[in-house]
């Protein structure tokens, strides 16, 4: 017959001695008396096993590890071929088109300035000393950024309005949400050209490849290829 060593009370079973202790002398409990009480809690099923307890840690941590890994990249996760990492190098037949150019210098010249590129839209050459962010854009932005954004390893897909479609769209603002870093980003704006030579035109420094097409998978095999790779600093 257990007797309590915080009063007089005295049990006929250990069971109602740790539930008095747990309803009268909580507060006053030693570090022994305490965790007698937490164990009779959770084996008596007044609180939570502890068996339930542990797996639900495990579930909670899960869940965080589950979201960290996927959105821990350039932006946040999607579905489709978007959203899967880039490859170390692009699929080769899905590239067999990317035409390659000499390189027209890295020289800064001051906005405004009209620089003649001699392709269009231009592949490298001289460029203003801003930069164009990541992003679908509806507006033209000066060739000027847009060369030095090259530079600095983005990918620039020039798009004709009347070729745009809403799949088309969508994938092109799902892959510029997603590449976002300063020398790794996709921009995406409309073409400069009056008479383009193609619908889509994929553009990285000095490489170009034509889409009449739109394909998804195409542009991720030219962003594995060229993305984070420009000449000033290249981080893939």
């Amino acid at each position: 017959m257990p007797d309590c060593d915080y009063c007089s009370a005295s049990f006929e079973a250990e069971a109602d001695y740790l539930d008095h202790l747990a309803a009268d002398h909580e507060g006053g409990l030693g570090s022994i008396d305490r965790r007698r009480v937490a164990q009779h809690t959770s084996d008596d099923g007044s609180g939570p096993p502890l068996a339930l307890l542990a797996i639900g840690a495990v579930v909670v941590i899960g869940a965080v590890l589950a979201v960290y890994l996927t959105t821990s990249g350039d932006g946040p996760a999607v579905g489709g071929i978007e959203g899967q990492s880039l490859d170390e190098r692009g699929d080769s037949d899905l590239l067999a088109g990317v035409e390659s150019f000499p390189n027209q210098g890295t020289e800064h010249v001051q906005r405004g300035t009209d620089v003649q590129y001699d392709q269009m839209p231009p592949l490298s050459g001289p460029h203003y000393s801003g930069t164009v962010g990541a992003g679908f854009y509806t507006e033209a932005q000066p060739l000027g950024d847009l060369v030095h954004t090259l530079e600095h390893g983005a990918v620039v897909v020039y798009y004709d309005p009347a070729a745009l479609t809403n799949e088309s769209r969508e994938s092109l603002e799902t892959y510029a949400s997603i590449h976002t870093g300063t020398w790794r980003s996709v921009v995406v704006v409309p073409t400069p050209s009056e008479d383009p030579e193609a619908d889509y035109v994929l553009t990285a420094w000095r490489h170009r490849l034509y889409m009449d097409a739109y394909d998804a998978e195409t542009v991720h095999a030219f962003l594995s290829e060229y993305l984070g790779r420009g000449p000033e600093n290249p981080v893939r």
